[in-house]
């Protein structure tokens, strides 16, 4: 999607309306976006401000370190010392970073795009410097390069996301965002402003809508959406609500010539136009659009797990497994040895749960529960009523020990199951591995759950942990499963330590 920011033109003023006919709180919606700045601009800036102070950081920081105070000339260019050599890799590196579009209002906010742009332009310009070192037969200090490289990325992922939560920080407020228009069927409208509004991270702000029915002063069906007229006035809806997005969510009602027209009624640079088609939970690798015949055809991809794409994930697992199990290896002493002194029972608890493909497996975590805590289940469940949901959850289970119930807090009691993931039957980013009897109660979408091995932490636990839906943990688990990536897991790994760190209520 793409949305710029726009001063909307007052209705009266292009329209020949007076201001009484425009309803109150959209009026004053509107006077509000004439007086916002285009945020966009003024984000850009920002970044490019904390870029060049990272990068300067960085590149002179690594130069004193490697090469001291007062450095040599750099070796094949006598007369090109070090500190000027260092300040063009700042530009440099400024530039590369400006070219890619790292800093595109597209790109930023939300999504992992944001963080690869950074690490591409970063490679890019350090393989042209190697390539030109050779060239040019400069001997350019490895250990220098070396060091400024990862340093340099790192420092930039993290600049970029403390700048991305102040930015989430300002869209939960309804600012820094998109001010989109929906027009569509109502059915279309209430759908796609549901995904649109169910984070506010995302950074669209539905603002109005128009539909074939009209009826302004009214709302779409099951939703506070205001309609601010029918599909026909689309160019005065803008000029009410001071949208700078269209967003058309079906054509059914609309003529094939009037999409054309909304664009061109557009201005340009200012305003966009967007094709919010019903699909949803379809990640972007697997969208590819292609013109035949003047129409913009839309390709979805099937779900594919190619061998490569198991064969790295495998490989990801063992490796970081591995490493955990080793730098955590205290911590899983202390812990097993306080669940031994605080309760008589065995210090892991093995429990069966469904596997990939249907295959069920034994699941270690430290006990957190008393002795034959698996025998009360049922009635608990039932007194809850609660045995009939796939997600079965005990709401302040007298079962937990107190030392239970902060080992489950924080997460603890699930670290024995790096040893799952180091024996295969287990990943460390998947669905949530479940028991016989809740797998018994999947639908034919839920089963899907059980193509990719279940992990330790996933989508739905970092998106809400205890707190979400049945249907919700479904559709996050679904929307993992057709659409993994190794910078996903990544990304839910870096979500699960902060979820880990600062737990809320949701967490039991």
């Amino acid at each position: 999607m793409t949305s710029t920011n726009i001063d909307a033109t007052p209705a009266s003023q292009n329209h020949g309306e007076s201001a009484d006919s425009v309803p109150g709180a959209l009026s004053e919606a509107a006077s509000d976006e004439r007086s916002r700045r285009d945020w966009r601009s003024s984000y850009a800036r920002r970044l490019r401000a904390s870029d060049f102070l990272v990068l300067v950081w960085v590149v002179y920081g690594t130069q004193i370190l490697w090469l001291g105070i007062e450095p040599p000339r750099v070796s094949g260019l006598d007369e090109l010392n070090y500190w000027i050599f260092s300040a063009g890799l700042v530009v440099g590196w400024m530039v590369a970073l400006g070219l890619i579009d790292s800093r595109d209002y597209r790109v930023i906010g939300t999504g992992t795009t944001e963080y690869v742009r950074v690490a591409d332009a970063s490679l890019r310009l350090f393989g042209l410097i190697a390539i030109a070192a050779f060239l040019l037969r400069v001997d350019i200090a490895r250990g220098y390069l070396i060091i400024a490289l990862p340093l340099g990325i790192g420092m930039l992922v993290l600049e970029r996301y403390l700048w991305r939560q102040w930015l989430v920080a300002h869209r939960r407020l309804g600012e820094y965002s998109a001010q989109v228009l929906l027009v569509g069927s109502e059915t279309s409208v209430a759908q796609i402003a549901r995904e649109l509004t169910r984070t506010s991270a995302t950074g669209y702000r539905v603002v109005g809508a128009c539909v074939p029915r009209g009826g302004s002063g009214a709302t779409v069906a099951d939703t506070d959406i205001p309609i601010v007229g029918s599909v026909d006035a689309v160019e005065r809806a803008i000029a009410i609500t001071g949208a700078d997005t269209v967003a058309i969510t079906s054509t059914d009602d609309l003529p094939p010539y009037k999409v054309k027209q909304i664009s061109w009624e557009l201005e340009s640079g200012r305003q966009h136009l967007v094709l919010a088609p019903s699909i949803i939970d379809i990640a972007g690798p697997r969208i590819h659009s292609r013109p035949v015949s003047g129409l913009p055809l839309i390709h979805v991809e099937t779900p594919r797990f190619s061998g490569g794409q198991r064969f790295t994930k495998r490989t990801f697992d063992i490796l970081v497994s591995s490493l955990l199990i080793v730098v955590l290896s205290p911590v899983l002493l202390v812990v097993a040895l306080a669940v031994k002194a605080s309760d008589p029972g065995a210090v892991l608890f093995s429990h069966e749960r469904i596997g990939r493909g249907g295959k069920p497996f034994s699941m270690l975590k430290f006990r957190s529960m008393r002795v034959g805590a698996e025998d009360e289940l049922d009635a608990l469940l039932k007194a809850q009523g609660t045995g009939e949901i796939p997600l079965f959850k005990v709401k302040d289970d007298p079962r937990v020990t107190p030392l239970g119930r902060f080992l489950r807090k924080y997460s603890i009691d699930e670290l024995p199951q790096l040893w799952n993931v180091l024996a295969g039957s287990m990943s460390l980013v998947g669905p949530r591995p479940q028991i016989a009897a809740e797998v018994a109660l999947y639908s034919d979408a839920a089963r899907r759950r059980l193509l990719a091995r279940p992990g330790i932490t996933g989508l739905w636990q970092v998106s809400g942990r205890s707190e979400l839906s049945w249907e919700d943990a479904v559709k996050l688990d679904l929307y993992y499963v057709e659409n993994w990536s190794l910078l996903g897991d990544i990304a839910i790994l870096m979500k699960t330590l902060k979820a880990v760190a600062a737990p809320g209520s949701s967490a039991r």
